[in-house]
């Protein structure tokens, strides 16, 4: 008498039913998920890029609003777009008449008061007077420009700078506080949109910037790109144009942004 028992196998063929109706279902349902999925990736690697593009633009801006008045300026090498300008820090009015320490124009000065509010001073800044960005008022020739020789100290009413004749007077009476200079390079060889700072002031505009320099990323996967700069007049704040480009797994993203710049020293 043979044995019986509950429990009943599989048969080969039946598993290898079962595992063809899988591979079928499984194929079915990857055919209905895979654009969903492939649309989802794309927006959110589109949704990325924009991202760094408009974070770097505005980073930009922000940066270029600060700018010394007639300080901007641009230049391409091959593909390789350089902008750069003075930053400032802070700015305010110097005493031209009156009790106190004037600024004098007619003679080499060493020091001014402030009218106003004091001025936040570190040791190293740049004293701006009137820089027109022409001949005879740069202040990429240091023209315009005179040292501080003070200390760092907040809320200074009496700057003193390194003796200095600044060759024109301005008529609202305005100095800048500089840091110094600032380039972004945008660098589609490389893929790269980059700030550059700390590195010495250049009457030629430095393509890349020279060391002693301080660096820092702001774009990867960068196509393509192009910075204009309309000067304006002095009665017209100037225009910079930005066009940034990334690109990634074939596509592209393109955003355009405009920047004014004071033009009244």
């Amino acid at each position: 008498m043979r044995p019986t028992s509950d429990h009943a196998g599989f048969t080969l063929i039946e598993m290898i039913i079962v595992i063809a109706i899988t591979a079928i279902v499984g194929s079915m349902v990857a055919v209905f998920l895979r654009a969903p999925l492939e649309s989802y990736v794309a927006q959110d690697r589109r949704a990325r890029l924009a991202d760094t593009a408009d974070t770097a633009l505005r980073r930009m801006g922000r940066d270029i609003r600060l700018a010394l008045p007639n300080s901007v300026r641009v230049t391409s090498v091959g593909n390789v777009v350089y902008l750069e300008f003075l930053a400032t820090r802070n700015g305010g009015r110097y005493r031209a008449q009156g009790g106190g320490d004037i600024l004098d124009f007619t003679a080499p000065d060493n020091s001014f008061d402030v009218l106003g509010p004091g001025i936040d001073m570190q040791a190293g800044d740049l004293i701006a007077v009137y820089n027109l960005g022409i001949p005879g008022a740069d202040a990429w020739a240091g023209e315009t420009l005179a040292a501080y020789t003070g200390v760092t100290a907040l809320n200074v009413t009496t700057i003193a700078i390194a003796s200095k004749q600044f060759p024109l007077a301005s008529p609202g009476n305005r100095f800048q506080v500089v840091e110094g200079p600032v380039s972004y390079v945008c660098d589609p060889n490389a893929g790269t949109l980059t700030r550059y700072w700390g590195y010495p002031i250049a009457a030629a505009q430095p393509t890349p910037p020279t060391a002693p320099v301080s660096s820092a990323l702001l774009a990867k996967d960068v196509s393509a790109c192009s910075f204009t700069y309309q000067p304006g007049a002095t009665e017209r704040n100037g225009l910079v144009s930005m066009t940034l480009n990334l690109s990634q797994a074939g596509e592209t993203v393109r955003l355009y942004a405009t920047t004014q710049v004071s033009n009244q020293p």
